[in-house]
């Protein structure tokens, strides 16, 4: 009787391992209740109204949560190696008034002047990252000093109008435009097949090391959703002006950034860091500089971020980057992390938080405004869903175990 129950248990064991993992090559355990507070949510906003899903409205909600997405998709690094950034507004802001200025009164052609203010932003981060890793000095410390520096910075560059007007350089031309049709959907046929290839491989480095995946669980099942969604995405949006080309580009570094995370070397040393770094140092890994690579992709990611922002709305003034002190753009962006599921402390998330944290606070605002409602309703609801987030991520934790690259 017991080796029959015995044989039983066991059946079911490899069962549910079975179908965890599945859903895990979906989405992990951190994202799953984000996924489902989000369906919730625009559920929610499309009973309140019925311009909500119309493809105008959802255009505008991309468009706005791109730059959030991006400032966190940056602060996602820094976080999974147990540090803070408290100066990434400021360095969109400062960036976006320096491209603004290199262009209009140093005649910079547009893409080398987007290139310097990306590798401007890059070099602050790194230098943050000095600082702290030679000082000891914490990041919260040490980034909010920085923040303040760039603030007066910003002030400094700015012209004697207080703005700089973009319209007719061709950086408006970033965010206006959109793909529409066949490129549209042929550019989402190309996000699949990069996926499939990049989750192929994944499987042979996997199946070579002996820990025989299913070829469903690893490739197949991860690439349902995004099909799926993609082609109800592409298909709601081509009903408008079609995919904002920042859409896009928030989509290729999401896919860039997955596959640093997840499936290089670098990626592995980011939550050895982050989840424990005295292990991390005796492992033969140099924290300083892990942690000074994750601080230069939040700065550039940043600076990426605040030329977005310039090009939607045709110019940089001191409201550029959040205003001075950074702002809603600053806490949202940090908001946006971990209401997406990465841990405050270190070692736990995945860069997919980006995503359904951007949108959640996208989500909440655009829903909130077309009801009519107040921004400190806004506020509140904002900083509940924070809350919320990191307690439902600590309760998980504690139940289901630690869950980071894998």
């Amino acid at each position: 009787m017991s080796i029959i129950s015995t044989g039983r248990d066991s059946r079911e064991k490899s069962i549910w391992a079975g179908l965890r993992n599945a859903c895990e090559g979906v989405l992990d355990m951190r994202t799953l209740p984000v996924a489902i507070g989000l369906v919730l949510l625009i559920a929610f906003f499309s009973f309140q109204s019925d311009v909500f899903l119309t493809s105008r409205n959802l255009t505008n909600l991309l468009s706005q949560s791109v730059v959030t997405g991006i400032m966190a998709l940056g602060l996602i690094f820094v976080l999974l190696v147990g540090e803070i950034d408290l100066s990434v507004a400021a360095i969109s802001g400062v960036t976006s008034v320096l491209l603004a200025k290199l262009i209009m009164d140093f005649g910079f052609p547009p893409a080398l002047a987007v290139a310097v203010a990306v590798l401007v932003g890059a070099g602050i981060g790194g230098l943050s990252a000095r600082w702290i890793t030679w000082m000891r000095v914490p990041s919260f410390v040490v980034t909010l000093g920085v923040g303040l520096v760039l603030n007066g910075l910003q002030l400094a560059l700015l012209p004697e109008t207080g703005r700089y007007n973009l319209l007719g350089t061709g950086i408006e031309n970033v965010a206006g435009a959109s793909l529409k049709g066949p490129p549209a959907w042929i550019a989402l046929g190309l996000l699949v097949l990069v996926m499939a290839a990049m989750r192929f491989t994944a499987y042979r480095q996997r199946s070579t090391a002996g820990l025989a995946p299913s070829l469903v669980t690893a490739v197949v099942l991860p690439l349902l959703p995004l099909i799926v969604i993609g082609g109800i995405g592409v298909a709601l949006l081509d009903l408008h002006n079609g995919v904002p080309v920042p859409v896009v580009l928030f989509t290729a570094l999401l896919v860039v950034a997955g596959y640093l995370t997840q499936e290089t070397r670098i990626g592995l040393y980011l939550y050895a860091v982050g989840d424990n770094i005295e292990a991390a140092r005796r492992a033969g890994i140099r924290p300083q500089t892990v942690k000074l690579f994750a601080f230069m992709v939040a700065g550039a990611l940043a600076a990426l971020a605040g030329l977005l922002a310039a090009s939607r709305i045709l110019g940089v003034s001191v409201s550029s980057g959040g205003g001075i002190g950074g702002g809603s753009l600053l806490l949202e962006s940090i908001a946006a992390a971990v209401i997406g599921g990465v841990s405050l402390f270190g070692g736990k998330g995945r860069v997919s938080a980006a995503v359904f944290g951007a949108l959640i606070i996208g989500t909440v605002s655009n829903g909130l405004n077309l009801m009519g409602v107040g921004n400190e309703i806004r506020l509140v609801v904002t900083g509940f869903l924070l809350v919320l987030a990191v307690s439902v991520d600590r309760v998980i934790e504690r139940f289901a175990g630690p869950l980071s690259r894998d």
